[in-house]
């Protein structure tokens, strides 16, 4: 196995002035299964193939190992890349296909027949090797392509949008599979995807890239935790986490009616910037239903006591999914419609067209610079 470095690594098209990566530095770590996520264009699978040798590396270093492999080809980095569209020679049956890069290598039938049964067993595919790829249903075809890569016992794992082409649930179960895999054979796994539900379930860590530059590299959790800037926040999540750009006021700020307080460094750094406003973030899950009459959220303050607390809604839309339920409606800020979602009781969602007043709960805040976007909370 092998560590895989980034070192700077940047490509840049002939003809294009703007990189497609731009300075790429990540170390991942032996046996890690890093993703790779971002919006299409943003340079991950341009990343991908940078690490199999598919793309030049213009500036910067990669490395596998101790090894610099910036300038080797493919066929000397010791990698097994899963593309997604299966990549299957149709007129081989299931268990040449698998191996077809060991015959090439030189390896003895016997050798190969071994291997080919182990990685079959592990992907239940044994009762399939003599099929060709055209009898096999579309997640059957990933798993041989994936067995393709496993009998080469590579140091590392490329996995290219693996799943893009399966139906939903096939997607879900092949993921996990996927992951299971990995874990069991202890391979640093480098896996791209546009997916950011795929990219939470299934990473050690997760990096997101942006127009070709990195945005933040940490865990799941961390991630959706503590994004590093307003991209991230609105990227990982989903729903995604609602941004709403609200004015600074005594004691924290301000949210329809309501105060809601923040964390006073975060406050003080966006003054520090010379901004009047900061851009809240606050997740679906993270907002409290405020029953008119009732007392409220307890450490909210309201700046009128005619007027409910919190903020208004305008119910839109009602998503039930059966352990919960989405309200994505609009809120009047600053003079502007506002998208927003919210999580509800799935036992007692609201009617459509019905309003609905809901204020962030505290602590759950995440406070970003309007100016530059950064996180300013911790």
């Amino acid at each position: 196995m092998a560590t895989v470095t980034f070192d700077k690594a940047t490509r840049i098209y002939p003809g294009s002035d703007k990189p497609a990566v731009d300075q790429l530095d990540i170390a991942i770590e032996d046996g890690e299964f890093l993703v790779l996520v971002g919006p299409s264009g943003c340079g991950k699978s341009t990343s991908l193939r940078m690490l199999a040798g598919l793309e030049d590396v213009n500036g910067g270093a990669i490395r596998i190992g101790d090894r610099d492999v910036t300038h080797l080809p493919p066929k000397d980095r010791d990698i097994a890349m899963v593309f997604q569209n299966y990549a299957l020679y149709p007129h081989m049956t299931v268990a040449d296909n698998m191996g077809f890069a060991l015959k090439i290598a030189g390896v003895n039938k016997a050798d190969i027949r071994q291997k080919v049964e182990e990685a079959a067993k592990m992907l239940d595919l044994t009762e399939y090797l003599d099929r060709k790829p055209k009898a096999l249903s579309g997640g059957q075809r990933q798993r041989v392509a994936m067995g393709r890569a496993i009998v080469r016992d590579p140091q590392v794992f490329l996995f290219d949008e693996p799943l893009s082409n399966l139906d939903a649930k096939l997607r879900v179960s092949t993921r996990t599979q996927i992951a299971s895999l990995q874990r069991r054979l202890g391979i640093t796994t480098v896996y791209v995807t546009h997916d950011q539900v795929e990219a939470m379930t299934m990473g050690d860590r997760v990096a997101v890239l942006k127009g070709g530059l990195l945005q933040q590299v940490d865990s799941p959790r961390n991630m959706y935790d503590r994004p590093a800037n307003v991209f991230v926040a609105g990227f990982i999540g989903s729903p995604a986490m609602n941004l709403i750009e609200v004015p600074i006021t005594d004691g924290g700020v301000k949210f329809g009616n309501s105060v809601v307080p923040v964390n006073r460094d975060a406050l003080k750094a966006a003054a520090d910037k010379g901004d009047r406003t900061v851009t809240v973030g606050v997740r679906p899950e993270h907002f409290d239903v405020v029953e008119l009459g009732g007392a409220g959220a307890a450490s909210l303050t309201k700046d009128a006591e005619d007027a409910p607390a919190g903020l208004a809604v305008s119910v839109n839309v009602v998503e039930e999914t059966g352990a919960d339920g989405y309200v994505y409606g609009t809120v009047e800020v600053g003079g502007e419609r506002k998208d927003l979602v919210v999580r509800v009781n799935s036992r007692a969602v609201p009617e459509k067209g019905s309003t609905l007043h809901v204020v962030p709960r505290p602590g759950e805040t995440h406070v970003f610079s309007t100016s530059t976007g950064e996180r300013l909370s911790d």
